[in-house]
């Protein structure tokens, strides 16, 4: 017998285009999730980012993780453009994975052209 509501990571197993954005979160494949998500092979999950938090290696560790089937990797850093850590660029470089930070919103419609050319494109959104 169930003790009561089980919560789990959010995970949806596919690779959907983001149909929206703002409102501190996201629409995609007829769901939404608030919060800031990663666009991985292995689906969307939820990630635990506000918007000015400071970005560290450790909050990219599950995108490291997937770096086989990553070409591109694309971090929407809110409202305005910030720098990857130097530590962050080196370890993707080092995997072959191109870096662009950009806005939310530029991120997303990179994103969603991207996977619509069949790319191996990964995003990290951080919710506006």
């Amino acid at each position: 017998m169930s003790s009561g509501i089980e919560i789990r990571a959010a995970h949806f197993p596919g690779r959907p285009p983001i149909d929206a954005y703002g409102n501190g979160g996201f629409r995609f494949a007829d769901m939404s999730h608030r919060g800031s998500i990663f666009c991985l092979p292995s689906g969307v999950h939820g990630w635990d980012v506000v918007e000015g938090q400071a970005l560290t290696m450790d909050l990219f560790k599950q995108v490291l993780a997937e770096t086989r089937d990553i070409e591109f990797l694309l971090v929407g850093t809110g409202l305005s453009i910030r720098p990857l850590p130097a530590e962050l660029k080196a370890a993707l470089r080092a995997a072959n994975v191109s870096s662009d930070p950009m806005s939310t919103g530029a991120a997303v419609r990179t994103y969603n052209v991207m996977l619509a050319e069949s790319r191996a494109v990964a995003a990290a959104l951080i919710a506006v």
